[in-house]
């Protein structure tokens, strides 16, 4: 081994021989290896500055759902007035949703994110600027005997003064910082967009409430006549049967109508007490406040419905501009992890009064400056750095399925509102039949019983009828407002978005 070495580094005249090929060289070889390495190692260094901060393979992010894919239609449609609740024509019910969308505590926790994603785009902006920080130190210290001390100081006791400013300058080249500003902005629009949700959302919910409890107090009324109705029966069933003109079978049956009619009457005042409690606490206010309130059903609601799902849906609800808010924040996201592979380079500057003895502070003769470059380049992190860019990764395709499954259930929810009031309007025409037939049946019982072809019990019979068909009546008038008003909501509620989604 050591012949075959001498061989392979021989020296001949000034030459090295390297592997059987000759190569010039100065007076030394060693002169030679020198400059090679030179040359080798910052190509070396940044070779390997590469591969530790490499930010590995690319990965393909989650693919955002089109409106028409999703089920949306070319076409658009009407815009939902911003105070839609207005069009109903019910003071009592514009006053409570004023007085929800004013004082309501959800609110006000939409308002306080909003409020915090704002000074994060603040903090996010002020990395922009130079950061120039100021200090005083005063210290009394005794230095050592035994250290590195200047020889009429060891020993001594002295006081200390340093008072200074250092300035930092960032320059963002690799677009680190712009990308975390224009994150934080996705973010306050996403949280903007969100507090007006949230207020779309109360306001339906307000409404919503107020016709459940028009619908409910109307139910009770016509309950009321129900029970006289059925007590009328029950007391001439009675009276037959003492006459001996019946047996006692159809009067427990009248008595079980009875008793069920009173069943119901107590059920629903339950449900009419929990709607205005639950009216109170939408709107900030104790239940005592709402304890005699009983709206009425309006005939109908002002809405201009679309043929379809508009495709325009997604600029009209707030969640949804919401969610690409979030998507674009994340993207923004992937970008600042992917810019801290990158260097760091800052502009650093120190001027300041040092001395020992503050008897001398403040000379001229004790200041320092000192100003220069800093530049901070990643080379081992243990993947630290590539752990996080798959973590921003992951985050974005998470908020674009959200997005997709926010864009999903909103076309599908105007979509069902749409296909529940195709329902009910044939509903209403068949229930206006059932009515003509059921006016019908009443007013031949009572002719027959006017004429004494027919008993009171005809009659009583065949006003129950009416009463059914007036609480089928109610029924569907409620479910046809609500149903409205839950197509206010899917269509955005009003909401008319400050800035354009990205």
């Amino acid at each position: 081994m050591q012949i075959k070495l001498e061989q392979a580094f021989s020296l001949r005249r000034g030459q090295l021989l390297r592997g059987g090929a000759v190569h010039p060289v100065g007076a030394s070889p060693g002169a030679a290896v020198r400059r090679a390495w030179r040359l080798l190692l910052p190509v070396a260094l940044l070779a390997l500055a590469g591969g530790c901060a490499s930010t590995g393979p690319a990965v393909p992010p989650a693919k955002l759902i089109v409106a028409t894919d999703a089920g949306a239609s070319g076409q658009t449609a009407a815009a939902v007035a911003p105070d839609w609740w207005l069009g109903l024509g019910d003071a009592r019910l514009s006053g409570l949703i004023e007085r929800a969308l004013d004082g309501a505590p959800g609110l006000r926790v939409a308002q306080a994110r909003l409020a915090r994603a704002q000074a994060l785009t603040l903090a996010a902006r002020a990395s922009f600027e130079p950061q120039v920080n100021g200090g005083l130190d005063l210290n009394r210290q005794r230095f050592s005997q035994n250290g590195l001390i200047p020889v009429n100081l060891a020993g001594e006791v002295r006081n200390l003064g340093a008072l200074q400013t250092a300035t930092t300058w960032e320059f963002d080249f690799f677009g680190r910082n712009q990308s975390a500003l224009e994150a934080a902005m996705g973010a306050q629009r996403a949280a903007q967009a969100e507090a007006q949700a949230a207020r779309a959302l109360l306001a339906s919910q307000v409404a919503r409430t107020y016709m459940q409890l028009a619908r409910q107090v109307e139910a009770g009324e016509l309950l009321r006549a129900a029970v006289a109705q059925r007590e009328q029966t029950l007391a001439l069933r009675e009276q037959r049967v003492r006459a001996g003109l019946e047996n006692t079978l159809a009067q427990r049956q009248a008595q079980a109508a009875v008793i069920d009619a009173r069943m119901q009457s107590a059920m629903l005042d339950e449900s009419i007490t929990l709607s205005r409690n639950a009216l109170a606490a939408l709107s900030a206010q104790p239940p005592a406040a709402l304890a005699n309130l009983a709206p009425r059903l309006p005939a109908s609601v002002a809405l201009p419905v679309p043929d379809d799902v508009p495709a325009d849906l997604v600029g009209r609800r707030a969640d949804l501009v919401a969610a690409r808010w979030r998507v674009e924040a994340a993207v923004q996201d992937v970008a600042v992890a992917r810019a801290q592979f990158y260097p760091n380079i800052n502009l650093n500057a120190l001027v300041g009064l040092s001395s020992i003895g503050l008897d001398r502070l403040l000379r001229a003769s004790s200041l320092q400056a000192t100003v220069g470059p800093a530049i901070r380049l990643p080379l081992f992190d243990g993947g630290r750095l590539r752990a996080n860019l798959r973590v921003r990764q992951a985050e974005l395709d998470t908020a674009i399925e959200s997005y997709n499954q926010v864009l999903v259930d909103a076309v599908r929810e105007v979509a069902d509102q749409l296909g529940s009031l195709r329902a009910l309007g044939r509903l209403q025409a068949e229930h206006a039949n059932a009515v003509r037939v059921a006016d019908s049946l009443l007013e031949f019982a009572e002719q027959r019983h006017r004429g004494g072809l027919g008993d009171r019990l005809a009659v009583l019979a065949a006003q129950a009828g009416v009463l059914a068909q007036r609480q089928q009546g109610a029924e569907l008038s409620a479910r046809l407002i609500d149903t409205q008003l839950a197509l206010i909501r899917a269509l955005g509620g009003g909401y008319a978005a400050e800035a354009p989604a990205p």
